[in-house]
């Protein structure tokens, strides 16, 4: 048999229609399946994809079990998937009420909705895994068929997120606040839409460097959100290495766990109707972290660190680090004050997420 090489170049292409709103075709190895994308499509972009009314909607498991669908898989995790069949209230109203939370409370389901059995839960995994990449709703129209004109493999998209294509792109000295004797590194891929940062703060002295992964975070980070502790952790791990003289801040743009800025402002939408972080996530479709801190290996490969205390309250940034070799000699907890505003926040991190403070 004939193996086809990745084409890594691929995603890029098919996230591109899909926040374009067009369709693209999937090739498993149980035959093409065209994704049509229910957040950025419409009315006649589905008519003229399925003119006989027939395309069943594909879900997560997460999203179909916030709807009270029988998914053919009770014990599922939240990146499995659910296929609801193609009622003839389903129109693409119904369908977009069904793939996004913000109209939980505004639109009544029209129903009633079954879930039916997937012939390639594989090939769904990777249609919902291609969603989340593209930083969209985790939902499609789905037909058996091989029409369109951006066509992607899983091993596409698996090598979209290779680790190993990473490259040093620039380097500069950047002195920054808490640290005035810092260098910025920038990281990418010839795919990747943004770049990877490491910011090393003084000089190597032959012990393991002190090492916070952060991930990014607009709301935080730049405009000062209360709703989270990532600003003051930002800055404080930036102190923490200076005052530990050497050790390296790895900047990754995984913005909300790795849904993309939009989504995580819905899931911030579903939190002021009281829902905590995990739930929130689940309920929009997604995992509850989609992050890869894999990428965050190969950065301090390439600047040659194979050793590192790691500053955080993570352990599966521990796992993930260890997983690609590098050896955390110590993990270093990495706790702040709450607000009234993070409080819930943060006990939700230390009870459903498995961080140690």
């Amino acid at each position: 048999m004939t193996v086809t090489p990745a084409n890594p170049r691929a995603a890029a292409q098919a996230i591109d229609a899909l926040r374009r709103g067009w369709a693209v075709v999937l090739a498993t190895k149980a035959g093409p399946l065209a994704l049509l994308p229910i957040e950025t499509a419409d009315a006649a972009r589905l008519a003229a994809f399925d003119p006989a009314g027939t395309a069943p909607v594909l879900l997560s498991a997460g999203r179909a079990a916030t709807l009270k669908l029988a998914n053919q898989r009770a014990a599922a995790a939240p990146d499995c998937p659910a296929l609801v069949e193609r009622a003839p209230w389903l129109d693409f109203d119904a369908a977009t009420a069904l793939a996004d939370p913000q109209f939980d409370l505004k639109t009544p389901l029209k129903g009633p909705y079954r879930a039916i059995d997937i012939d390639d839960p594989n090939g769904a995994r990777w249609a919902l895994r291609l969603a989340t990449l593209a930083g969209m709703l985790p939902a499609f129209f789905v037909l058996r068929r091989g029409t369109a004109e951006i066509g992607i493999t899983p091993e596409d998209i698996e090598a979209h997120e290779d680790a190993s294509r990473l490259v040093i792109a620039a380097r500069a000295h950047l002195p920054v606040d808490g640290a005035e004797r810092a260098e910025i590194i920038a990281f990418r891929t010839p795919e990747m839409a943004g770049e990877h940062v490491a910011l090393l703060i003084g000089s190597p002295n032959g012990a393991p460097p002190l090492v916070r992964l952060h991930s990014e975070c607009l709301t935080g980070d730049v405009l000062g959100s209360l709703k989270c502790d990532c600003g003051p952790q930002l800055q404080a791990a930036i102190h923490a290495i200076a005052a530990n003289g050497w050790g390296i801040l790895l900047y990754l743009r995984q913005e909300g766990r790795g849904i993309g800025l939009i989504n995580k402002l819905r899931a911030y939408a579903l939190q002021d109707q009281g829902f905590d972080t995990v739930d929130a996530n689940t309920r929009l479709g997604f995992a509850v972290d989609s992050r890869n801190f894999r990428v965050a290996g190969q950065m301090l490969t390439l600047l040659g660190q194979h050793q590192v205390r790691l500053l955080t309250n993570n352990p599966e940034k521990v796992a993930q680090l260890q997983s690609v070799g590098i050896d955390v000699a110590e993990r270093v907890p990495h706790k702040l004050p709450p607000n009234p505003h993070n409080e819930r926040y943060l006990a939700t991190k230390r009870d459903r997420t498995g961080h140690q403070f």
